[in-house]
């Protein structure tokens, strides 16, 4: 799908060098014989690089701007992709990158909005963060702001009865300016979700809550920014993007495979992973 008309293929270019240059440094993060989240990370990628790098509002030499937009990552244990979104923005330097889940960093296993510049709130209990991002929209409209909230929840994540609360509390408050990707990688830790906690019919289940839903390929840019558009026209509801996505994504050895969800990688695939991702980030000399 082509993207929006104020956008060019260029800037559709670069958005995504910049969800490879992601990955590059979630990989980099995790290291060798270490394990981490690299395929929930991974699968975000193009999610998160479009959502700082294209659409919300928000100034890294002032996180808490009252004006800013707001990002919400329910699922997070997928916090390398916004740690190496924001440090990509500016928020801090990347060599902070580097210290991941060490003892006193400003970047642990899940985040906290106490310890990291951008973080708007500590996630990563399952279910949990779109009650917080329905509370932020409800507060930003009694404010009197333009301001939106992005919230990205896990498909294996939505057997939480908590997030069903919290759709229909959105739909009730008709919460216009709230926008949830759903991250439909199909494969949470232990297996695939068909056979874990079939969450599916999705898009059904979505409009039957009274959300407006868009189903979408999570790694094509293009969509991504369509969606994300069209979901500034919807009045009166929220909108749920549900986004297909490959867990694991641009690392072969761990697309599609829970073995990294949360895994460590050898030297070897440390090695093959960030060969093939500096070529899709354009950052070999």
């Amino acid at each position: 799908m082509a993207a929006g008309a104020n956008i060019s293929s260029d800037k559709v270019a670069a958005l995504e060098q910049i969800a490879n240059k992601l990955r590059l440094e979630i990989v980099k993060m995790i290291g060798v014989g270490k394990t981490g989240h690299l395929g929930g990370s991974c699968s975000i990628a193009e999610i998160v690089a479009v959502l700082y790098f294209y659409k919300m509002k928000h100034d890294p030499s002032n996180p808490k701007w009252a004006e800013r937009d707001r990002f919400v990552l329910s699922k997070g244990h997928s916090a390398l992709a916004q740690y190496a979104a924001l440090a990509e923005a500016g928020y801090f330097g990347k060599d902070r990158l580097n210290t991941l889940k060490q003892l006193g960093s400003m970047l642990q296993g899940h985040p906290d909005f106490l310890k990291t510049p951008g973080v708007e709130a500590n996630t990563g209990s399952l279910g949990q963060g779109l009650s917080i991002a329905c509370g932020i929209a409800a507060g930003l409209k009694l404010d009197g702001l333009d301001s939106r909230v992005y919230c990205i929840v896990g498909d294996g994540e939505i057997a939480e009865g908590q997030i069903w609360e919290a759709a229909m509390a959105a739909s009730f408050y008709k919460l216009d300016n709230l926008t949830v990707f759903v991250d439909v990688n199909g494969i949470q830790a232990t297996g695939p979700v068909a056979q874990r906690f079939d969450t599916s019919p999705l898009y059904d289940k979505w409009k039957a809550f009274g959300w407006h839903v868009i189903e979408i390929d999570g790694h094509d840019v293009g969509q991504i920014i369509n969606a994300l558009d069209s979901a500034e026209g919807i009045k009166g509801k929220p909108t749920a993007i549900l986004a297909r996505t490959v867990k694991g994504k641009g690392i072969p050895f761990a697309e599609n495979t829970a073995a990294f969800h949360n895994g460590a990688m050898t030297e070897e695939q440390y090695s093959q992973a960030c060969s093939i991702l500096e070529e899709k980030a354009g950052v070999r000399g």
